[in-house]
């Protein structure tokens, strides 16, 4: 009967799951933001890489789209 009662007043597994659920949360949030933010990025990414390879220079995958 003891060993139920402990079993029934433990919560470290709930802890678990609480953390578990919160890094779910976080991970659903991150990558709604990148894919409300990709394309932002990739233009953003894209100028900078172009500017570092100056007008003679190659510019890669980015010259080539814009």
């Amino acid at each position: 009967m003891n060993l139920f009662k402990k079993f029934i007043a433990d919560d470290s597994g709930a802890t678990a799951i609480e953390y578990g659920l919160i890094a779910a949360l976080v991970a659903v949030v991150v990558i709604a933001a990148l894919t409300l933010l990709g394309g932002q990025l990739t233009d953003t990414f894209c100028s900078i890489a172009d500017s570092l390879a100056g007008e003679g220079g190659a510019g890669g995958d980015c010259a080539a789209e814009g």
